[in-house]
């Protein structure tokens, strides 16, 4: 990778971080962080905003998320946010969906640019997850996105396939239908920030906890750790 594209590459990251980062504190008084009034206000201004802009509010969080992943960001932060604002539904389709094309997106530009260079640092880290993804490279990019990605960085697990030239139909939905369970719990409990928000009068730790729309999706958040902690040591032990 030349020193150019390096710069460029660095610079329009920072540039993209810089906007969100200026949008979101233009927008939020960061005086009043510890009042508990000012998010019921906070949250009903973006509930009008939303509702009044629904499509465009959309487009703008997909094209964020896109240029984000494209950028090695990750990606827990913004599926609770796209549960804040859209909702567990439209917020796991638009998450899902943005998420899984920012990961093809990184995946092409990887692929492209730097293919020799990954090739090079990941071939022999990873040797015995690359032979065990070539025998199916659907099926298991498949689990391994269900899975976590096996506790890989996330915008690690998004290049990896690079070094087994993995197709990009299978590398999109094998990513698409991957996410969606444990996508759909993060905006599940996003949801439920939102609702005690719009409900509880003052914070109360205990009270939020104890709420169904928090304790549900973090049960269900539970039992997808146990049950992914079995198909991993089920699907990849032959990679130990």
């Amino acid at each position: 990778m030349s020193k150019s594209l390096k710069l460029f590459l660095g610079i329009f990251y920072l540039i993209v971080l810089f906007i969100f980062l200026y949008l979101i504190f233009s927008y939020i008084d960061i005086t009043r962080l510890d009042d508990f009034l000012y998010y019921k206000d906070l949250q009903t201004n973006l509930e009008k905003s939303i509702s009044n802009n629904l499509f465009l509010n959309l487009f703008l969080f997909f094209l964020f998320c896109l240029i984000w992943v494209t950028l090695l960001g990750f990606g827990s932060p913004l599926l609770l946010i796209s549960g804040i604002l859209f909702g567990k539904w439209i917020g796991t389709f638009i998450s899902v969906l943005s998420i899984s094309i920012g990961a093809l997106s990184l995946y092409l530009i990887a692929t492209f640019f730097f293919k020799d260079y990954l090739n090079d640092l990941l071939e022999k880290r990873f040797s015995k997850h690359i032979r065990l993804f070539q025998k199916n490279e659907f099926y298991y990019f498949f689990i391994f996105r269900l899975v976590g990605g096996l506790g890989i960085p996330f915008g690690l697990q998004n290049i990896l396939p690079v070094v087994f030239n993995m197709k990009k139909f299978n590398y999109f939905f094998a990513s698409l239908l991957g996410f969606i369970p444990i996508f759909f719990i993060w905006n599940t409990i996003g949801s439920g920030l939102d609702k005690y928000i719009k409900q509880a009068d003052s914070f109360s730790l205990i009270n939020l906890i104890t709420s169904k729309e928090i304790y549900l999706p973090i049960f269900m958040f539970i039992i997808a750790m146990v049950v992914s902690a079995i198909i991993k040591k089920k699907v990849f032990s032959a990679t130990n």
